[in-house]
């Protein structure tokens, strides 16, 4: 049984190699939009409850790659990878969301959870250099897991932010700043106390860039008391820049409504 998942699932290589930007990157991405887009128009006539119902279900799944990956990997690699502990944004806001879900308490953060998890899994999913720097072949299990989870979550972030009424609101980005500082004080927790582990000392983990500079244009031995700094403001710049797309779409949709519904003129009208 070993032998048979191991063969099935450890990384292929010969013939074609996966590559930010090639052919195959961009059907990963393809596949990722086209999957968003169906359930989007399948659903918008259905109202907000059945897009918070397909949220419910990609978080799931997503939740459940996540965990079954654990499992996997002493078949696929012979080790289980410390890379994948929830240290990274990405993973960290797939158990975030996830637990939001489930909590009370964590369920007033559900938006900003989301939210984070849409930016860092789409950034990710443009550009996997984690995935391309192992020169595997694009079939491999490593690629199709990661790709699958990343697209999945910007999918969950998607349906989230569609189904919740006015979620995104100004008044409210101090909770996206509180979540980045939350998760830049989890991930420096993880660097500090994972890095040299089973005396893995070659491997240094950086996980939300918070001790080292990704670029190495900041000196490595001031990035660790700059970067938190650093990736908070550009993380929350991106996050402000989502605001504004949301809210140019509000625009857009409420003038297209406006015109032919004379009720809502009257009352948009009121709150002019």
């Amino acid at each position: 049984m070993y032998t048979f998942l191991h063969d099935l699932l450890s990384d292929k290589k010969g013939g074609a190699v996966f590559n930010c930007f090639g052919i195959w990157h961009i059907l990963y991405i393809f596949a990722a939009l086209s999957v968003i887009a169906v359930v989007m128009i399948a659903l918008r006539k259905r109202g907000r409850e059945a897009l918070r119902k397909a949220a419910e279900v990609f978080i799931n799944i997503a939740f459940g790659l996540y965990m079954l990956d654990f499992f996997l990997m002493p078949f696929a690699y012979q080790e289980i990878d410390i890379e994948k502990l929830p240290f990274h944004v990405c993973t960290a806001m797939c158990v975030m969301c996830f637990l939001s879900r489930h909590t009370k308490f964590l369920s007033r953060f559900r938006v900003q959870f989301a939210l984070l998890g849409f930016v860092s899994n789409l950034i990710y999913l443009i550009y996997p250099a984690g995935v391309m720097w192992y020169q595997v072949h694009p079939l491999s299990y490593r690629v199709i897991q990661t790709l699958s989870f990343h697209g999945i979550m910007t999918a969950y972030g998607v349906f989230t932010i569609a189904s919740e009424e006015n979620c995104l609101r100004i008044k409210n980005c101090w909770k996206d700043l509180l979540t980045l500082c939350a998760m830049a004080a989890w991930a420096m927790l993880g660097n500090y106390m994972y890095n040299g582990a089973a005396g893995n000392y070659d491997h240094f983990f950086n996980w939300f860039f918070v001790v080292r500079d990704p670029f190495w244009i900041i000196d490595a031995k001031i990035a660790p008391f700059v970067m938190p700094f650093i990736v908070i403001a550009a993380f929350f710049a991106v996050e402000m820049l989502v605001y504004a797309v949301y809210y140019a779409i509000k625009a857009i949709a409420r003038k297209k409504k406006l015109p032919g519904d004379t009720q809502n003129m009257g009352s948009h009208q009121q709150q002019i």
